[in-house]
């Protein structure tokens, strides 16, 4: 088979770095370019991530001998090199959107990390287990820029992937009401605990822009395409608090939720259980199970479960009855790999398994 060429623009950066390490041998794609800011472009990319390389993994040979390129003077060389590209971009939104909208325009899809398009009206926000039905607005994408076969698509904020695979295969009996507080590893700041000193043996109440996003963007998820956009989910209300604690990776939440109908014990674990959309699409990056259900009080835990699936999976446990609420249980999962680059390659894989990529 032969590889799909992949570019990565903002490489250099963690969820760049990150997206180095997971399509390493990857059987679908291959990294045939990565980009930067101008400071780094012209350096190879083990140059360029001297000193700044975070990842456990060692940066991979083939990659670490690429050549940089400026994500912004080099969009016409990015272009002839690749067939689309992940945007790990860190950057203001305007600018984003602008270097996101150039590459479509050059008919390079754009699987994108950031949040500057999340809320544009014809940009599906997609967790491939969830909302794959949203990638149909793509055409309307296209046919409003007069796009051939550029678009853009953009996976959710880290923080949600935690509750709202949880909560979708319960709709069934219509949720309403929702609690939730995320306990957010450092590593969601773009750091780790020996580059931040003041998270050790500290806790901080409070990231910014992230409680919004956490009972926001869910409703995108949840929504219905109606005339080549995305009908925002009106069904269900989240209260967020968001959180950052002492961990590295894994974002654990605790959530408490009412439903219309309240099921049994039995036939919120059974649709957990049963709950994997992708199973029939041999996905390279998709877990198996989805939803990983533990019956011991004390998992899931961050440093024993996090990395199930590759980091791809999502657990969940502690469910019990609640005096407020109908139910309550902890949800956990990996944010740099299924929250951020993981997410967006799993994502690209759906695409190819449709036919927008190819």
């Amino acid at each position: 088979m032969v590889k799909i060429p992949v570019g990565i623009l903002g490489a250099t950066g963690m969820v760049g770095q990150r997206f180095v390490t997971l399509l390493k041998n990857h059987p679908w794609f291959t990294v045939a370019c990565v980009a930067a800011s101008a400071k780094s472009a012209g350096k190879y990319y083990k140059e360029a991530v001297e000193n700044r390389w975070v990842m456990k993994e060692k940066i991979p040979d083939e990659i670490a001998r690429l050549s940089v390129c400026a994500v912004e003077n080099d969009m016409n060389r990015i272009a002839k090199q690749v067939s689309f590209v992940f945007s790990a971009l860190d950057m203001e939104k305007e600018t984003i959107k602008v270097i996101e909208n150039n590459f479509a325009s050059r008919d390079i899809p754009v699987i994108s990390n950031n949040s500057a398009h999340r809320w544009t009206e014809d940009v599906p926000m997609i967790i491939p287990e969830i909302n794959a039905n949203h990638l149909s607005i793509i055409s309307a994408q296209q046919k409003h820029h007069g796009w051939k076969k550029g678009f853009i698509v953009v996976k959710p904020n880290c923080s949600i992937q935690s509750y709202v695979p949880l909560l979708t295969p319960l709709m069934q009996f219509q949720p309403k009401k929702i609690a939730v507080t995320t306990l957010q590893a450092v590593s969601g700041a773009g750091k780790t605990l020996a580059s931040w000193p003041e998270m050790q043996e500290n806790v901080i109440p409070y990231i910014g822009g992230e409680e919004e996003k956490s009972e926001k963007e869910p409703m995108k998820i949840w929504g219905k395409v109606e005339n080549g956009t995305i009908k925002i989910a009106k069904e269900q209300e989240i209260s967020a608090t968001c959180i950052r604690v002492p961990v590295n990776d894994g974002h654990m939440a605790s959530v408490f939720v009412s439903f219309a109908k309240k099921p049994t014990r039995e036939q919120i674990l059974a649709a957990w259980k049963s709950f994997d959309p992708l199973k029939n699409l041999d996905l390279p990056s998709a877990p198996h199970p989805f939803i990983t259900v533990f019956e011991e009080d004390n998992r899931p835990q961050t440093h024993l479960d996090r990395d199930l699936g590759n980091g791809m999976g999502i657990s969940v446990g502690r469910l019990r009855e609640d005096k407020i609420f109908d139910y309550k249980f902890i949800g956990l999962s990996h944010n740099t790999i299924r929250g951020a680059a993981g997410g967006a390659v799993l994502t690209a894989e759906l695409l190819k398994a449709k036919g927008f990529i190819k």
